[in-house]
């Protein structure tokens, strides 16, 4: 739920036959019903719902677009683990109601209570002071080992994806995506495929996996550095928790301006802890997790690599808005880049 709302930004459904059955369904006061577009992106459509002065909800359904991905915004999924979660010590907003048959508004939906607090963009976000902006980071840490603690099988996510072996499926899927990318042909790009194939590691380990967790997907207490909601689930799956942890670790590993990179800041003045202290409060959480080596960290970058060039695929057949395929096809060059240096390569 990122980025400033839009009012009354029109969702293109029909808004009488909505609001008659939240209406019916929903405890919601008088006044006409209000929908805001929240942020925008590559995510789900996602907006504040409310009625009258009171705005308690947000809905979510995905894009109505063509040409997506089997299994892409796959909003079923996402009220699945938001429900199974609800009993853990992994903060999430509570599901209201979620409607699968697309009739009502061309697509399902869910509609989830709205959390009072604050998304921050970035880590270098102004107004933060050092103390707080410290205390985040290890809040970010701890959520997700809170996470990765998770008995999914208690929870009843046994299907939520495929326990085990998850590293090897994911390299073999994404290299077979990247060679259909133009740098896949350059002599690093190939280099860079096989050396992720040799060296991924024997490891059976398997947690939920939030597939995006980053600072923008975490909602904050309104005036305390603590985490009150994890957002943005349409990743999710039963996976390894290197490879969310190694999605983190990123911004240590690139500059300033790329993709909230932290290399180039000034992390004493601006209270960032260095990367081992993030770490060390991770696994002060989740011990059982296996530490984190470089083919992690070259994964992360190859993963976003490949799905930075297909965003930049998506947006040459007009199904997503320019500006942010050329944020990525700038982006895709410094991952694979910095991908080669942590290899070796």
């Amino acid at each position: 739920m990122n980025g400033p709302a839009r009012e009354e930004d029109p969702p293109g459904f029909d808004r009488s036959a909505l609001e008659h059955f939240l209406r019916e369904t929903l405890p919601v006061g008088p006044g006409a019903m209000r929908l805001e577009r929240i942020g925008g992106g590559q995510s789900n459509p996602t907006f504040f719902l409310g009625f009258g002065d009171e705005s308690r909800y947000v809905l979510r359904k995905p894009p109505a677009a063509t040409g997506l991905a089997p299994g892409a915004h796959a909003v079923d999924r996402e009220v699945r683990v938001l429900r199974a979660l609800a009993s853990t010590a992994v903060p999430v907003p509570r599901v209201a109601l979620f409607h699968a048959e697309p009739g009502l508004i061309g697509t399902p939906f869910y509609v989830m209570e709205r959390l009072e607090g604050r998304v921050i963009p970035w880590f270098s976000s102004p107004g933060l002071e050092a103390a707080e902006r410290r205390e985040m980071f290890f809040q970010m840490a701890g959520t997700l080992a809170a996470l990765h603690r998770v008995d999914w099988q208690a929870l009843g996510l046994a299907d939520f994806g495929k326990p085990g072996n998850f590293f090897r499926r994911q390299v073999e899927r994404l290299v077979r995506q990247f060679q259909d990318l133009p740098v896949a042909r350059t002599p690093q790009g190939g280099r860079l495929a096989a050396w992720l194939v040799e060296h991924v590691p024997a490891d059976e380990t398997t947690t939920i996996a939030h597939g995006d967790f980053r600072i923008g997907n975490l909602m904050f207490h309104p005036t305390e550095p603590r985490v009150v909601g994890v957002l943005d689930w349409e990743l999710s799956t039963l996976g390894h928790p290197l490879s969310d942890l190694a999605y983190g670790l990123m911004a240590w590993h690139l500059d300033a301006g790329q993709f909230d990179g932290l290399r180039g800041l000034d992390a004493a003045a601006l209270g960032i802890p260095t990367e081992d202290q993030y770490l060390e409060r991770y696994y002060a959480g989740a011990p059982l997790t296996p530490k984190i080596a470089p083919f992690h960290l070259v994964f992360a970058l190859f993963r976003g690599t490949v799905m930075a060039e297909g965003i930049v695929a998506r947006g040459r057949a007009g199904l997503v808005a320019d500006e942010g395929a050329r944020r990525f096809a700038l982006l895709a060059p410094v991952f694979m880049r910095r991908a080669l240096e942590i290899s070796g390569l």
